[in-house]
């Protein structure tokens, strides 16, 4: 049986980049270990099985060396205490759907005679993140008590989502690759990310984080989009970063979710709570992490309690992933209604083919087409 001549650091390179270890691959591969010192060869078939184990395009093992991966978009995921991570394939597909999604819902907008969508970019108050959280409320219809009003975690995302769409934005929120279970998106190597465009914006929130870290993510990502600003984010809680992009970024979302003002007004009541960080998560519908931090940032408490806080409940704060529960529901996140109406019109009217479509959207066949009368039901049926 004829072997293939792969190289042992594309080998290592593919394990190390799908986020596995050998070990976990030799129930599959019994001889991954020996390809990946040189010791065997794969087969043809051994290596497309392995290149779809590990998500690598299989003309990459033939390639004299590992490719360089990067991000289309900025990114903006480092820390101040550790270097960047290469991008996952979760991550840069992610990535790369939302791009064609937005491609098409531009040129579809265009064609449509769709004006520009005002707050893409609309922002020039640089430096001034309270200005820029007014004209983020403004542009979405909200008042600075939104969240006080709704009683739920869940209900305040799906709310807030639904003004951002009707702003002109496109929002996905997704914790898998497009509809595949098996390829769950992980919080620790990003939470959103923003593509900027005056007729599409789009934010993308991660949707196997917390409920009330998502709301921060997609305050978080909003501002980008004001600002004109494209990027994938990792740690929109307000934690460390050099990059004063996502500073700003930070700064606007926590202002946008928990007013200056609001919160200076409700401290005396909250502190004489057990938990006075938990008593206003409730009321401004972020996480308890949030609420902490912007009363320190605010003197409101010291360091030592903010920091006391910050280590035992980042632990704690994330809930269950997300997904689950109904899958026709489901898809108005995972697809976005504004972007699924867009690409079930196009197809009807012929200007989009149906696989292009079902490429698009993740739903095939049957499932499209069910779909597509949920979004946008023919007349007379």
């Amino acid at each position: 049986m004829s072997r293939v001549d792969v190289e042992p650091r594309l080998i290592r390179w593919a394990i190390e980049r799908a986020r596995f270890s050998p070990g976990e691959l030799e129930r599959r591969f019994p001889k991954v270990s020996e390809w990946a010192t040189g010791d065997a060869a794969p087969t043809l078939r051994q290596l497309e099985q392995f290149a779809k184990a590990t998500t690598t395009p299989v003309g990459y093992f033939f390639l004299p060396e590992p490719p360089e991966e990067k991000l289309p978009i900025a990114d903006f995921r480092t820390m101040s205490d550790a270097p960047t991570r290469r991008p996952s394939p979760n991550l840069l597909e992610t990535v790369y759907l939302m791009q064609r999604r937005q491609d098409f819902m531009r040129e579809f907008l265009i064609d449509e005679g769709q004006d520009p969508i005002p707050i893409a970019g609309m922002s020039q108050a640089a430096g001034q993140p309270g200005r820029v959280s007014e004209q983020m409320r403004e542009a979405l219809g909200l008042t600075a008590h939104w969240a006080s009003e709704i009683p739920t975690w869940k209900d305040a995302l799906g709310y807030f989502r639904e003004a951002s769409e009707a702003a002109g934005v496109m929002v996905v929120i997704n914790g898998v690759v497009g509809n595949n279970t098996h390829r769950k998106l992980d919080p620790e190597e990003f939470r959103g990310l923003a593509l900027v465009d005056e007729y599409a914006p789009l934010v993308f929130v991660n949707g196997a984080d917390a409920k009330a870290a998502q709301i921060f993510t997609l305050a978080h990502e909003l501002a980008h989009v004001c600002t004109g600003e494209p990027g994938v984010s990792s740690l929109p809680r307000l934690g460390p970063t050099d990059h004063a992009v996502e500073r700003f970024c930070n700064a606007v979302a926590a202002e946008f979710l928990v007013p200056e003002a609001a919160l200076k007004g409700m401290w005396p009541q909250a502190r004489t709570s057990d938990n006075p960080f938990q008593f206003l998560a409730r009321t401004f519908k972020v996480s308890a992490v949030v609420i902490a931090r912007r009363a320190f940032d605010l003197e409101l408490i010291g360091r030592d309690r903010y920091r006391a806080f910050f280590d035992d409940a980042i632990g704690h704060e994330r809930g269950k992933p997300g997904g689950g529960g109904d899958f026709w529901a489901n898809q108005n996140q995972r697809v976005g209604r504004r972007f699924g109406r867009a690409v079930v019109q196009a197809a009807r009217e012929g200007r989009l083919m149906y696989q292009s479509a079902y490429e698009l959207s993740g739903l095939y066949g049957r499932t499209f087409d069910r779909y597509s009368e949920l979004v946008a039901p023919r007349m007379g049926r």
